[in-house]
């Protein structure tokens, strides 16, 4: 897990950057469309009050079947997420951002005021049950793919980089080898690179053997490199987009077929 003092830091500050994102928003730019099936701008930043509220323990709100039943939900949880929303959407874009804020202080102190036992304790998480503290990390991923969201619906740029993005990463990158077994079927021998060129440079190494493992180095040459920018890395893994929306920005040498594979089965959220 990430220290807790820097994983507290970089939410506030995940918090902080979202609020200036939307801040001067008008209405109209409230509603616009985001690369999340069935959202606006407002509901993604709907869907971040409503996980921290239900950290707080508020309650959940009800919803008619034809909100939770729509084409975009999919399980009992995207239905969870489209009653807050729906609840929410009755308010105007800056009455939204003060809940947000009001949301985001309560919860600030929530985490301060945690003792160690209960930051270390099992918690219910969208990747299973495990200490609170990897929690909170799941939720600055999830806060952070959101902002990208929002910045690419409202078409403006974002610092894709820094501390906030190094441990969001580490939710895109600790399940790729299922993607390349699963998804891309690499054969067994296969060694595959990804080299992230930035803002979050990486390169990552897996070799499979039944499984796909990440390793350090290669023991040999790569069957397939692939390059790209991080944040497209992080769009693809997050289903946002797809890979030929943007051939032009991933470079694949060595076995292309596989390659080509890998780049188009890379999502792996819900």
């Amino acid at each position: 897990m990430t220290d807790r003092d820097a994983l507290t830091t970089a939410l506030s500050q995940e918090w902080d950057s979202l609020t200036r994102l939307v801040a001067d928003l008008d209405e109209n730019q409230w509603r616009t469309p985001s690369p999340l099936p069935g959202w606006t701008v407002f509901d993604v930043l709907a869907h971040l009050v409503a996980i921290e509220s239900i950290l707080l323990g508020e309650p959940n709100p009800t919803a008619e079947a034809a909100v939770t039943g729509a084409p975009h939900v999919r399980n009992e949880i995207g239905a969870l997420n489209e009653a807050w929303i729906d609840s929410l959407r009755p308010l105007r874009g800056e009455q939204l951002l003060a809940k947000f804020a009001e949301i985001t202080d309560r919860r600030r102190k929530a985490l301060a005021d945690l003792t160690e036992e209960q930051w270390n304790n099992p918690s219910q998480s969208p990747v299973g049950v495990v200490p609170y503290g990897r929690f909170m990390q799941v939720r600055l991923f999830d806060c952070w793919m959101h902002e990208l969201d929002i910045a690419d619906a409202l078409d403006t740029t974002v610092e894709e980089g820094g501390p906030r993005a190094e441990i969001a990463f580490a939710e895109l990158t600790g399940t790729l080898g299922r993607a390349v077994v699963k998804g891309a079927h690499a054969p067994d021998g296969s060694r595959i690179t990804f080299a992230l060129t930035g803002p979050v440079t990486r390169e990552l190494h897996l070799v499979v053997d039944g499984r796909a493992n990440q390793v350090d180095e290669l023991d040999g040459p790569a069957t397939v490199r692939i390059e790209m920018p991080s944040g497209l890395f992080a769009r693809l893994r997050a289903g946002r987009t797809t890979a030929a929306e943007h051939s032009d920005e991933i470079t694949i040498t060595g076995d292309t077929e596989l390659g080509g594979r890998v780049v188009d089965t890379l999502r792996f959220t819900i």
